[in-house]
């Protein structure tokens, strides 16, 4: 009994030992990571093996207490993506990682893990926090809300058009569809909001981080509510604009600002 339980217990390694070889982790960059908030990050993991699955993987970052993400099994040849919890303290480029993936695999026996190491840009932006300030709303070009040669639905009628099936009904200009043989809508304008210039320096706050938090809630609310930002900083400035691509630009000025 007892040669058959050391028996047992030696294949039971043996098989959670080879369920953890051969596995590749590969970290994929996040858009938005916020100093001291937790968020996922997705990490690839490709088995390499050509035979052998591997069962019950747990993920996770091993200087962190977040619980881990989960993956039953994973087929030879083939890669899967893990969204797992994280948070990064600073703001800044974070280059150096440690992932932990532990599995209880064959029997819930023994817990096996490997730690990796992983070298990966993450930028964190500085945690945005609500501040109260006006000047940001105030300092525009232009007062009030004006149109874009670009189609809406709020802004001025710009011109008519015909129906494609796909439109508003709201949009539909009923008493001209019925002097003709098909619906005509009404094309408008897309209203756009003010730009908004955010000097970093005349922001409330007595420390450049708390500044610095203050942007960083700005520019998530001003763009949420699509009015174009730009950012005033001491060497240079970002002019105002819409879309995501420019919020990061924005939020990634923010967290490399006074690091280099």
């Amino acid at each position: 009994m007892e040669s058959a339980l050391l028996g047992f217990m030696a294949m039971s390694g043996l098989l959670g030992h080879l369920n953890l070889k051969n596995l590749e982790l590969h970290l994929e960059a996040a858009d938005e990571i916020y100093d001291g908030l937790a968020t996922l990050i997705r990490v690839r993991i490709d088995n390499r093996r050509r035979w052998l699955p591997a069962f019950l993987l747990d993920l996770s970052f091993a200087d962190q207490s977040h619980p881990p993400a989960h993956l039953p099994v994973l087929k030879p040849g083939t890669q899967a993506r893990l969204a797992v919890t994280a948070r990064f303290a600073g703001r800044g480029d974070h280059l150096h990682h440690r992932l932990k993936i532990s599995s209880s695999f064959p029997i819930n026996f023994f817990v096996r893990h490997r730690l990796i190491e992983q070298v990966s840009v993450l930028t964190v932006f500085p945690r945005p926090v609500a501040c109260c300030y006006r000047e940001a709303r105030l300092n525009s070009a232009v007062q009030g809300q004006t149109d874009s040669p670009r189609k809406g639905l709020e802004g001025e009628i710009s011109q008519i058009g015909n129906y494609q099936g796909n439109e508003p009904l709201k949009m539909i200009h009923w008493k001209l569809s019925a002097r003709h043989d098909q619906l005509k809508i009404k094309q408008h304008t897309e209203v756009v909001q003010p730009p908004v210039e955010i000097s970093l320096l005349d922001l409330p706050g007595h420390t450049l981080e708390a500044k610095l938090r203050c942007a960083a809630w700005l520019i998530n609310d001003l763009l949420s509510r699509q009015q174009p930002v730009g950012l005033k900083l001491t060497t240079h400035s970002l002019p105002a604009a819409l879309g995501r691509k420019h919020k990061i630009s924005l939020l990634t000025e923010l967290a490399h600002y006074g690091q280099n």
